[in-house]
C-alpha cells in the first residue's frame, strides 16, 4: 500500500514557477513573476452584473436558515436585492460618506457590500469584537472617530447595540434586520425592496476604481487599529493575484465552504472572490475553537469542496474529527485539492496525520499551501503555488514586485504593486517612513530562502522586526521566530504564550496553559526546546502560566485573536516582577 511519505499529491493545476531575480551590488534582491497579471475589470459592480446574467439563477450564496437546512440565494435574486440597496443608498446617503458594518457574515452584509461599492458608499467592516467586549468601546470610537461613518448596519444582539447606541450620535443612520433592537433605524427588508431605477446604472458607470471603496482596519496587536483605504482596483488587483496563484486549484468558481469573517482582509477577500468567478459560497457560522468548531464539522459533511482554509487550531482539531469519522472523511477529501493555513506553523504531526488520512482515502497527498499578505496588501498576494512540503511563505503574485533588503541574516520584505495601499488614512507621520525611497511598503516583516541557490523554492518566514529586543547584554531576541518554535514544541499544552522582556538578564516565558496542562509540564517542553539553542537570546530560562485569559478590552487581543505581547507585559507588570525576582515564588519555574 502506498505511504503518505511517497504518494503522489492529487492532480491541481498551479501558476508556473516564472521569475526575475535581480541580484543589487548592495545585496538587496527584487523578485517578479514573468507571468503577467491575467485581464481583469477594477470595476467590480460592473464585472459582478455581467456575472449574474450569465449565472441566473445559479445558487451564489447559501446559509443554514433557521430549521438548520441550508437555504440559498440566486445570482440573479442577488443582483436584484444588491440594486435595490444600492438605490436606497443613492437615496440616502452621499456618494464618498462611509457605512460601518458591524454583523457576523451573512446575505445581508454581502447586499449591502456589494451595494456600498456601487453607490460609491466606502465600507468599513469591522469586527463583532469591537461592540461584544462592552466597556468604554475604545476600538469602536477610534474607528467611527477616524471614519466618520453615516450609516451603520449591525447585527440585533443586545451588546452591539447598546455599543452602537453609546457610540453613534442620534441622528445616525442605523440599519438592521430588527432595528427595534436599536430603537431606532431602517428595516434591511425594506432597503432590498427599494425600486432600482436608473440611477443605479448610471452609478455603477461613472465609478472612479481608485477612490477608496473600503477602509480595512490592521489587527491592532500593537496598539489600536490603523485605517486602511483601498481602492476597488487595488481589489480586483489583488483577487485577479489571487486567481492566477491558485485559482484553478482553489475552485473559486465551484462549490466554496468558509468561515473567515468579512471584515477580515482574506475573508473579505474569499466573498469577493467568489462571487465574481460564478462560485456558490456557503456561509459556515463555525469557528476554530472549543464548543464552535462542531458547526463546520457538520457542515463539512454536507458540502464537499476542492479548497480549505482554517488555522493550524483548526486542522488539529479537524484531524482529530476525520480520524474518527468514516463519512466526514468520505465527504472532506472527495473533491479536495489544496488546504492553505495561516497564523502559525503547522505542528508535523497534524500536517502528517491529514495527509496520512488523504492517502487513505484517495490514494493521493493533497496539496498543503501557505500565503503571505496583509491587511496593507488587500489580501494575500504571495503563496505557495507549486509543489511542495516546506513551510513558507512563497512567491510574488504577477503584478508585484518583492524586495529583500539584507537585515541580520535575514531579509526585512518590502512589498510594491496594484494591490499595496497608498498609505493609511489621517497618518502622515506613519506614512512618512512606511515606504522607502523607491515606493515599497516596509512590511516589517522578515524572511530566508529555503534554498538561497534556487529563489524558486521560495521563502520562509522568519519573524516581525516589532516581535524583536534586546536582553540586557544587548543581544536580539527574535522574538517571533522563537515564538513559533516554542508554540510547536508545546501543542497541546498551551493557547498562546509572551517572551519576556527587554532588557532584562536572560529570556523568559509567560503562557496561557491549555486544560489539564501543568506548570511543570510545560516546563519540561520548554527545556527540551532550549536543547540545541546557543546563547542567552534563544534560550528560555524562566516559565510561568498566566491564569487569566488576554484581555481584548486592554487591547491584549487584536480583533483576529493574535497577541499585543507589549500590551500583555504592561497590563501584567506584577506577574512580570515574579517571574524576574531574586526568589521566585512557586508559580514560577527555573530551567
Amino acid at each position: 500500500m502506498t505511504g503518505p511519505d511517497d504518494a503522489p499529491f492529487r492532480e491541481a493545476e498551479f501558476m508556473a514557477v516564472d521569475l526575475d531575480v535581480d541580484r543589487r551590488p548592495d545585496g538587496t534582491i527584487v523578485i517578479r513573476s514573468r507571468v503577467p497579471l491575467r485581464d481583469h475589470d477594477p470595476n467590480m459592480p460592473r464585472a459582478f452584473a455581467a456575472r449574474a446574467a450569465e449565472r441566473g439563477d445559479a445558487p451564489a450564496i447559501g446559509w443554514r436558515d433557521a430549521g438548520g437546512a441550508w437555504a440559498y440565494r440566486g445570482y440573479a435574486e442577488l443582483k436584484r436585492d444588491i440594486d435595490g440597496a444600492t438605490q436606497w443608498m443613492l437615496d440616502t446617503l452621499p456618494r464618498g460618506s462611509a457605512m460601518l458594518v458591524m454583523a457576523e457574515n451573512s446575505l445581508p452584509v454581502a447586499v449591502l457590500s456589494f451595494a456600498a461599492f456601487a453607490a460609491g458608499v466606502v465600507l468599513v467592516p469591522v469586527s463583532m469584537a469591537y461592540g461584544l467586549v462592552g466597556g468604554d468601546h475604545a476600538r469602536l470610537r477610534h474607528v467611527v472617530g477616524k471614519t466618520r461613518p453615516g450609516a451603520v448596519y449591525a447585527d440585533p444582539h443586545p451588546a452591539i447595540a447598546a455599543a452602537v447606541n453609546a457610540v453613534f450620535d442620534a441622528d445616525a443612520m442605523v440599519i438592521s434586520t430588527d432595528p427595534a433592537a436599536f430603537g431606532r433605524g431602517a428595516a434591511y427588508d425594506a432597503i432590498v425592496a427599494t425600486e432600482p431605477r436608473d440611477a443605479v446604472a448610471r452609478a455603477i458607470a461613472t465609478i472612479d476604481p481608485d477612490a477608496p471603496a473600503i477602509y480595512m482596519l490592521t489587527s491592532g496587536s500593537t496598539g489600536l487599529p490603523k485605517v486602511v483605504p483601498q481602492s476597488m482596483r487595488a481589489l480586483a488587483a489583488c483577487g485577479a493575484q489571487g486567481l492566477d496563484m491558485i485559482g484553478k486549484a482553489a475552485g473559486w468558481d465551484q462549490v466554496m465552504l468558509d468561515w473567515l469573517p468579512w471584515h477580515h482582509a482574506a475573508g473579505a477577500s474569499v466573498l469577493r472572490t467568489c462571487l465574481l468567478e460564478g462560485g456558490t459560497l456557503h456561509i459556515d457560522a463555525g469557528k476554530p475553537a472549543p464548543g464552535l468548531f462542531e458547526t463546520s464539522i457538520a457542515n463539512l459533511r454536507d458540502v464537499s469542496i476542492a479548497y480549505f482554509n482554517n488555522v493550524p487550531a483548526g486542522y488539529a482539531m479537524l484531524v482529530e474529527a476525520l480520524e474518527g469519522d468514516a463519512a466526514l472523511r468520505a465527504s472532506f477529501f472527495r473533491k479536495l485539492r489544496l488546504m492553505l493555513y495561516g497564523g502559525a506553523g503547522l505542528p508535523q504531526h497534524v500536517y502528517d496525520r491529514l495527509q496520512a488520512l488523504a492517502v487513505r482515502e484517495t490514494g493521493h497527498r493533497i496539496h498543503m499551501t501557505t500565503g503571505y499578505g496583509m491587511t496593507e496588501t488587500v489580501s494575500g498576494c504571495m503563496a505557495i503555488h507549486f509543489p511542495t512540503t516546506r513551510v513558507g511563505i512563497g512567491l510574488p503574485a504577477p503584478g508585484l514586485d518583492l524586495k529583500l533588503v539584507p537585515y541580520d541574516g535575514r531579509y526585512e520584505v518590502r512589498l510594491r504593486g496594484p494591490n499595496v495601499m497608498k498609505g493609511y488614512l489621517d497618518e502622515p507621520e506613519k506614512n512618512a517612513t512606511v515606504f522607502d525611497d523607491e515606493g515599497y511598503y516596509r512590511t516589517g516583516d522578515v524572511a530566508t530562502f529555503h534554498d538561497p541557490a534556487d529563489p524558486g523554492q521560495g521563502l520562509a518566514f522568519a519573524g516581525r522586526l516589532a516581535e524583536e529586543f534586546k536582553l540586557a547584554n544587548g543581544t536580539w531576541v527574535h522574538g517571533g521566530a522563537l515564538r513559533e518554535k516554542l508554540l510547536k514544541a508545546l501543542a497541546g499544552q498551551v493557547t498562546d504564550l509572551v517572551l519576556a522582556d527587554d532588557g532584562r538578564p536572560y529570556l523568559a516565558m509567560i503562557a496561557w496553559p491549555r486544560p489539564g496542562a501543568t506548570l511543570d509540564a510545560i516546563a519540561a517542553g520548554v527545556a527540551e526546546a532550549n536543547e540545541g539553542q546557543h546563547g542567552g537570546s534563544a534560550t528560555v530560562r524562566r516559565v510561568a502560566l498566566f491564569d487569566t485569559p488576554p484581555d481584548p478590552r486592554t487591547h491584549e487581543v487584536s480583533d483576529k485573536g493574535t497577541i499585543n505581547r507589549r500590551a500583555v507585559l504592561d497590563h501584567r507588570a506584577g506577574l512580570v516582577e515574579r517571574v524576574f525576582a531574586d526568589l521566585p515564588d512557586d508559580g514560577v519555574r527555573i530551567i
